[in-house]
């Protein structure tokens, strides 16, 4: 086992009252791909910022390599003193590094690196963040919430660029599908302390539950043994003074530790109050369209909403898809084409940019609007408190302003207002960012068992695929022209319904192309006939296939040795060469023996 690059052992830090950590560390090592998961609160941001050097803990020790780079990617990045985002990004540099990364990776993150740092949106700057971290390649990436803000191709590009990375990680992110693709290992932050799993983001949640059950049965047990201990003391044989001593001692101890137990924060309970039953028919968009400056956002477009339907609508950042769902409820007016809404609409909106928000309101204000202390859920009059302790904030939060609040505490506290009013139209504008997986469940399942209907927009392709009915994207996600395309199922089905489409269309024009071949004499075979080279590379393509695929992964375990770039780069850089080589030559391989088996298909009817 390698030697810890970064090590925090038995971290404390508290702000008053209860703890924030108590006892918790964090180790990495070279080629560690960990993702660091917990409640919203929990402390996954103040432990990542003690690693990376910017809180000092109470208690505990702090181990950096002397030698180790580490950098830290901000939620909130500092502009300051920067005229461009390429300057912002070169000063993340340090000696020796190649500032041709810097202009590759604003490439890939699409911006250009003479945007002002002043004018960027919060994707844009999250980006010039990432730009900036990643250049360097550092020995150890600190990622907090690295997906936030960002579109599905950024965030699947950034997932191949943190999969090849020679970096150790350690990630916060809600994105279930990125953390599965990135980590190896799972540290969870849990009422103060830390556990750590040897295995992907994909094993955690079992083996979460694994460790509650366990820790609910040992409570029992603890509890149970307290019973016997004071069964004992009022009623069994009196026995030796000294002894009765240290047995009531014993039984003073296991009370205390069964006092002292922190369980585990409650999960939200909560559910839609729901209105009076819509149409059958929601929505009807006959050929709707809209363009800006010359730019058309929505070609002619045209769909039907029924009752109980979810639809996802996903795409780039710019794509449109904001404006199309203000276009499909009513919130903006076409250039062309109608939009029909269905009878006894009660809509209710959750924002992407949080807009609805009074940052000097109170939460009590906010969810009652300010008209006492109780609000009407589900036609029952509740109290206010009551009511919060439902979404985990606690009674004294009450008074407390909005703006002292985390982002994943906002989130929350705007699905508490919105599940308390009568609704049958939930449109949910990014409803993830910033929620912690539990809020994210409770989520899922509210919008999965509403019997109304819903409209989101989210770049989650885990929660898009366990809640939608139907996904609308732009029919060429990657030069997008106004065309939308609706798709049966979640993220997932679109992208094999759009796969299939490109093979078929592949297929179709790769016949077309080798039909004249066949016919030409100058190919040496009889027509209807395939030749005597095009019989052998097709026998003999797939031996050769076979023999480059365990190559390929051969090189790339060799590859996988963390310590292999920092004691030979010379052998990496060679592998990584040979290992290109070996995966085109691959690709043309499958290319050719795909042209030729379809050609064979085609001969012989």
């Amino acid at each position: 086992m390698a030697p810890p690059i970064l090590k925090l052992d038995d971290i404390t830090l508290s702000f008053g009252g209860t703890p924030l950590l108590a006892g918790a560390g964090l180790q990495v090592e070279p080629g560690d791909r960990i993702s660091l998961v917990g409640r919203n609160g929990s402390g996954k941001s103040t432990l990542m910022k003690i690693a990376a050097g910017l809180v000092e803990p109470q208690s505990g020790e702090v181990f950096r390599h002397p030698s180790a780079t580490i950098r830290y990617l901000h939620q909130a990045p500092d502009f300051d003193g920067f005229d461009t985002v390429a300057a912002y990004a070169e000063a993340g540099l340090g000696p020796g590094d190649d500032p041709y990364r810097v202009t590759y990776l604003l490439e890939h993150l699409g911006l250009t690196g003479a945007e002002d740092p002043a004018s960027l949106s919060g994707g844009e700057a999250r980006r010039a963040a990432l730009a900036r971290v990643l250049a360097p390649e550092p020995d150890i990436l600190l990622l907090d919430e690295p997906t936030n803000h960002l579109d599905l191709p950024t965030i699947e590009w950034l997932e191949g660029e943190l999969q090849s990375t020679r970096s150790a990680l350690v990630v916060i992110s809600h994105d279930r599908r990125f953390l599965e693709k990135v980590s190896n290992a799972t540290v969870w932050l849990d009422r103060g302390q830390s556990r750590r799993l040897n295995r992907g983001f994909g094993h955690f949640e079992a083996w979460r539950d694994e460790v509650l059950e366990a820790e609910e049965l040992e409570q029992h047990k603890l509890g149970k043994a307290i019973e016997r201990e004071e069964h004992w003391l009022r009623y069994g044989v009196t026995a030796r003074r000294k002894r009765n001593m240290r047995r009531l001692g014993q039984l003073h101890e296991m009370r205390a530790r069964h006092r002292g137990h922190r369980g585990p924060q409650g999960s939200v309970q909560a559910g839609v109050s729901e209105a009076q039953e819509s149409g059958k028919l929601v929505i009807e968009a006959e050929r709707v369209a809209k363009s800006f400056g010359g730019r058309v956002i929505v070609a002619p477009f045209s769909i039907r909403v029924h009752r109980g339907d979810c639809i996802g609508l996903v795409g780039p950042n710019g794509a449109g898809k904001t404006t199309l769902l203000k276009l499909l409820t009513g919130q903006l007016e076409p250039d062309g084409g109608t939009v029909k809404l269905g009878t006894n609409l009660e809509i209710a909106t959750l924002d992407q940019r949080r807009e609805d928000l009074n940052l000097d309101d109170t939460l009590a204000h906010y969810l009652t609007d300010g008209r006492g202390e109780t609000l009407l859920v589900n036609g029952e009059q509740r109290h206010v408190t009551g009511y919060m302790k439902e979404f985990l904030f606690q009674p004294e939060q009450a008074r407390t302003p909005i703006r002292n609040l985390s982002g994943g505490e906002r989130a929350r506290l705007m699905l508490a207002r919105i599940l308390s009013r009568p609704v049958n139209l939930l449109i949910l504008d990014e409803p993830t960012n910033d929620l912690d997986i539990e809020t994210l469940d409770l989520l899922q399942e509210i919008v999965s068992g509403f019997p109304g209907t819903v409209l989101l927009v989210s770049h989650d392709r885990d929660f898009l695929d366990r809640t939608v009915t139907s996904t609308i994207a732009p029919a060429d996600p990657e030069n997008p022209d106004g065309r939308w395309i609706e798709y049966a199922g979640g993220y997932t089905d679109m992208m094999a319904q759009r796969r299939g489409a490109i093979e078929e269309k592949r297929r179709t024009e790769k016949a077309e192309r080798t039909k004249p071949a066949a016919a030409q004499p100058a190919e040496g075979k009889a027509k209807g006939k395939l030749s005597y080279k095009q019989k052998f590379a097709l026998e003999n393509l797939p031996k050769e296939m076979e023999k480059t695929q365990k190559e390929i992964a051969a090189r790339e375990e060799r590859m996988a040795d963390p310590a292999l770039f920092s004691k030979d780069p010379a052998a990496f850089n060679r592998l990584a060469a040979e290992l290109e080589t070996l995966r085109a030559g691959l690709s043309r391989m499958e290319e050719e023996w795909l042209e030729l088996e379809m050609l064979r298909e085609e001969l012989e009817g």
